[in-house]
């Protein structure tokens, strides 16, 4: 199970803190939205089987989780046992601002979205530069913890790059560049430009430092 303790830097714990004091007041606004039109709008899947309460079903950075409505209780799909507040957290403020806007198909850093430029350095240090610092020159390491993870590889980046569906609608990328003898090797956490359309500035850098922990974790493990 995901949850705060995994999140790779302190500044990403402090966005996550604040996300999780919020929970109450998203399941209280997202209880005045029909659940059909979540749905629709965040991409997961309305299920209603009467005699039962309607629920909805979605992927959070590739766990599936169930949403009990109205009470807005995030679930673990596999077992039903409360997912943890932090994934209460992220996933209902992905529910509540999720709009509906399709995917824009254009890849943009944090610092291109809305405001993103007083997060940029910060979010890249704990994001790309970290991937960058820990694996150095070793792709089939970042391969390896990224590829498993991934929706699809993008050939035309970088040396590697992969894409990856961290909800429904919302996408991600990392590119990995190799260094030489002039310069080192870097990575950038990338945003599908739609995506503040679906979690504010904080959420997105949360999430990015998640993926980020799970890259790692991945590619350290294996090698």
């Amino acid at each position: 199970m995901l949850d705060r303790e995994e999140l790779v830097h302190e500044a990403a714990r402090r966005s996550a803190a604040i996300m999780v004091a919020k929970v109450e007041g998203l399941r209280a606004a997202l209880r005045d939205a029909p659940a059909a039109a979540l749905a629709l709008r965040s991409g997961a899947a309305f299920v209603q089987r009467a005699p039962e309460p309607a629920r909805l079903e979605l992927a959070y950075l590739f766990t599936d989780y169930v949403v009990t409505c109205p009470d807005f209780e995030v679930l673990k799909a596999g077992d039903g046992q409360p997912a943890s507040p932090f994934v209460q957290a992220v996933v209902l403020s992905y529910l509540r601002a999720a709009d509906g806007t399709p995917r824009a198909h254009e890849w943009v850093s944090l610092r291109e979205l809305p405001d993103g430029q007083f997060y940029h350095r910060a979010f890249q240090g704990y994001t790309g530069d970290m991937l960058a610092a820990r694996l150095g020159n070793d792709l089939e390491a970042f391969r390896r913890g990224a590829a498993p993870l991934a929706d699809v590889a993008l050939t035309a980046f970088g040396d590697a790059a992969y894409a990856f569906r961290v909800f429904p609608n919302l996408y991600m990328a990392v590119i990995y560049w190799l260094g030489d003898e002039d310069f080192p090797p870097r990575a950038s956490v990338l945003f599908d430009k739609a995506a503040v359309h679906y979690l504010s500035l904080d959420g997105l850098a949360v999430v990015g430092s998640q993926l980020t922990g799970k890259i790692l974790r991945g590619a350290l493990a294996s090698g």
